[in-house]
Parts: C-alpha cells; structure tokens; sequence
C-alpha cells in the first residue's frame, strides 16, 4: 500500500488530488501525518478527495489509527489514515 506523508504545511487540495490519483489506480492508500497541524491537513484532504472520487462512483472511507515512525533517529507517534473503496 503506497504511503503519502502529509505535514501541517501540506497544501490539502494538491494532497487530495494525490490520494485520488492512487485510490483510482491501486484502490487503496495509507495517508500518514505526525502532529496536530498534519493531522489537521490530512483529515481536510481526505474530505476533499471523497468529492473528487464522488462523481466517479467512488465511495471512499478512512480508518484512523495510531502507528510509529522514525524521525530523525527518534521514534514518533502518527496517525495513519487508511483510505479505500467501499
């Protein structure tokens, strides 16, 4: 499942238009953000990318849940937003 790292700078159209490209081509993605402000800007993203799948026939649905990265040698809590048809 291709990952998209998402960051409180993120622009959520381009992100959304990002999530929509691989959900039409592999029907699945993993949307990862690690702070309030990414999670902030992923959340909006997937909302926007539900209504670019819309007209297509594409329902999309997201499942939150926590995961561990590292960053910089130090490991840190993310949300992981997995996004797929329904």
């Amino acid at each position: 499942m291709e990952i998209l790292k998402v960051s409180s700078r993120s622009v959520p159209n381009s992100v959304a238009g990002a999530i929509a490209a691989v959900v039409r081509e592999s029907g699945s993605v993993e949307v990862q953000a690690v702070g309030a402000g990414a999670a902030n800007q992923a959340v909006k993203s997937i909302a926007i990318a539900r209504g670019y799948l819309a007209p297509a026939g594409i329902d999309l649905i997201c499942i939150p849940a926590f995961g561990q990265v590292m960053i910089n040698d130090d490991e840190r809590t993310a949300m992981r937003f997995i996004c797929e048809q329904r």
